[in-house]
């Protein structure tokens, strides 16, 4: 039939085209996944874990400062867990903001940074249910530890899959705070076996320190994207 064949020549021609012109490099195969989805699903999850913690949140029994002591703990570790994950969510943005898309190393961290991060919100309740006594205290500093960890590991991912023209990788370098934060919370875990309190403290130091807006990344982004204009 002629349109049949009409069409088949059509097709050859198609891909005939379609090859030359990828070997020619007019046509470029962008690997990976696009990093806005990875972002939008991150940050869905951390709204969830933010929203489980908070109907963790109990009313006092009473109207009195003493019935509002009683749920004290609970609220103390909430507004911790809460700065925490609220750090998490500005520095994971601001971090796929160097991206346009990751590859499966990089969704695989992320996924292991945001399984350590949905466990915070366990260890926020148990150590609010138990007036932060040493085993919750320390079991706390362990999820902060291992999100530290994957969030660097994630980070060392991203600069991996474009080393030689890596946006991040220009701005943080060996990223001495986020190695200084793990350090902090391995020398805070041990010590909670001896004082509990000045664990804690070690915790809101590092909370305090990525609470100070990081520089290093928004003006390596600004810049980027004048050149790219």
């Amino acid at each position: 039939m002629p349109g049949g064949t009409a069409k088949r020549r059509a097709s050859r021609s198609y891909w005939t085209f379609a090859a030359a012109a990828l070997g020619a490099g007019r046509l470029r195969r962008v690997p990976g996944v696009n990093a806005r989805r990875m972002e939008a699903f991150s940050d869905g999850v951390l709204a969830i874990l933010i929203t489980i913690m908070v109907l963790e949140l109990h009313v006092p029994s009473g109207s009195t400062f003493s019935a509002l002591r009683t749920v004290l703990p609970g609220l103390l570790a909430y507004v911790l867990s809460f700065v925490n994950l609220g750090i998490y969510w500005n520095n994971h943005h601001h971090l796929l903001k160097t991206v346009e898309r990751v590859n499966g190393w990089v969704l695989w961290a992320n996924l292991v940074l945001l399984f350590w991060l949905s466990l915070l919100p366990f260890a926020t309740e148990w150590m609010s249910k138990n007036s932060f006594e040493t085993l919750p205290v320390a079991v706390y500093g362990v999820v902060l530890l291992l999100a530290g960890v994957s969030y660097y590991l994630l980070g060392r991912a991203i600069i991996s899959a474009v080393p030689h023209e890596s946006i991040l990788g220009t701005a943080v370098g060996y990223d001495v705070k986020g190695i200084a934060s793990v350090c902090v919370y391995a020398v805070s875990i041990p010590v909670s076996l001896l004082s509990r309190w000045v664990a804690l403290g070690g915790y809101v130091v590092v909370a305090i320190l990525w609470l100070v807006p990081d520089r290093r990344l928004a003006p390596t982004i600004e810049e980027h994207d004048a050149d790219s204009e």
